[in-house]
């Protein structure tokens, strides 16, 4: 194992663009959207010195406790039964934690919960298996919508589509929708209209600069949709185009003018960047677990499906704990944090 040296990433980043398991989480230049994360890349070596595999590692320092959290988003890259690879990548992890006194390491791999084989050794290596049941408890969504495009042109995907969403897709484009992709000069628009969004569907939402970080560090592997009715922008969406795969990762659409259906033709020119590039899935992520019609979360997933793809459900998360102690002052100190600012609030 070896944690690899800065002046290296390039050669990092070459071995995961071009995995078969790659991710753009995974990518060295996801530190340049975390910013406020420290980071850290361990890398296992085959006998003729070439990557065999990746854990891109972000650092979560805790100053006041002297400890630090770990996490690989979507990480390792390699062989997901390679156990020799991932014993050798988590040794590296090992003397990670050791240089920044972490607490905890934590990982969410891209693993389907029915790889029994994967958990059990990963519980042999000393980790804690944790998922929920609605599949958004952990920091990444555990169950993922995927279209995976086995080849098809637009032609044929398109015809697969169920009636609605055709019949929307174009209902948009009669209503003179232009779905477009633009630059940074179109975030203020988009910023306020997932703002919307999140009002309207309860959740938090990312400033504009967390937007130009993710836009400049991801570079041609990332673009930003807008829709436009009227001369006006009424939805958009940050779309990833990584290692063989395209990610539907933000939208939001304004509360006016949503009869034109504008998230629906910007969906199919995103899955149309998938195929131009030669992508083997389009991933519409994360939706819930529970697909009870009455749930409020239902809507999500009705949207996602009228596309005609599957629904993946993934392991969950993996934690490795360095320090009960300092795990459990770091948890409580997070708890506490929360609750001050809830009360504050009210």
């Amino acid at each position: 194992m070896e944690i690899l040296a800065p002046e290296r990433y390039e050669e990092l980043e070459e071995f995961v663009a071009h995995h078969p398991r790659g991710e753009f989480t995974q990518s060295p230049r996801w530190r340049l959207v975390k910013e406020n994360w420290d980071y850290a890349a361990v890398v296992s070596r085959d006998a003729d010195g070439k990557i065999k595999g990746s854990m891109g590692v972000l650092i979560q320092k805790i100053p006041v406790l002297h400890t630090a959290l770990l996490y690989a988003p979507r990480g390792p890259i390699c062989d997901p039964h390679d156990w020799e690879t991932i014993a050798d990548l988590k040794a590296g992890v090992d003397q990670l934690a050791k240089q920044v006194h972490a607490h905890e390491f934590k990982m969410d791999p891209d693993i389907p919960m029915a790889d029994s084989e994967f958990i059990a050794e990963m519980k042999k290596l000393g980790f804690r298996h944790s998922y929920g049941p609605d599949g958004f408890e952990g920091i990444q969504a555990r169950f993922n919508y995927r279209l995976y495009l086995e080849g098809r042109d637009e032609a044929a995907l398109l015809a697969n589509f169920s009636q609605g969403v055709r019949r929307n897709i174009r209902k948009a484009e009669k209503a003179g929708v232009e779905v477009k992709v633009v630059g940074e000069e179109a975030l203020d628009d988009f910023v306020r209209i997932m703002q919307v969004t999140g009002e309207r569907d309860g959740f938090s939402t990312r400033p504009r600069s967390y937007f130009v970080k993710f836009l400049r560090g991801l570079g041609e592997n990332v673009r930003l949709y807008a829709g436009y009715y009227q001369g006006k922008m009424i939805s958009g969406a940050v779309c990833t185009n990584y290692a063989g795969k395209t990610c539907y990762v933000y939208g939001a659409s304004d509360n006016s003018d949503r009869e034109v259906m504008p998230n629906y033709l910007m969906q199919w020119e995103m899955i149309r960047w998938a195929v131009e590039t030669g992508c083997t899935v389009y991933d519409f992520q994360g939706v819930s677990g529970n697909l009870d019609p009455n749930s409020h979360m239902y809507g999500l997933y009705r949207f996602k499906s009228g596309f005609r793809g599957s629904m993946d459900e993934l392991a969950g998360e993996f934690d490795y704990i360095y320090s009960p102690l300092r795990k459990k002052l770091t948890d409580t100190a997070i708890s506490l944090r929360a609750w001050m600012r809830r009360h504050l609030h009210r």
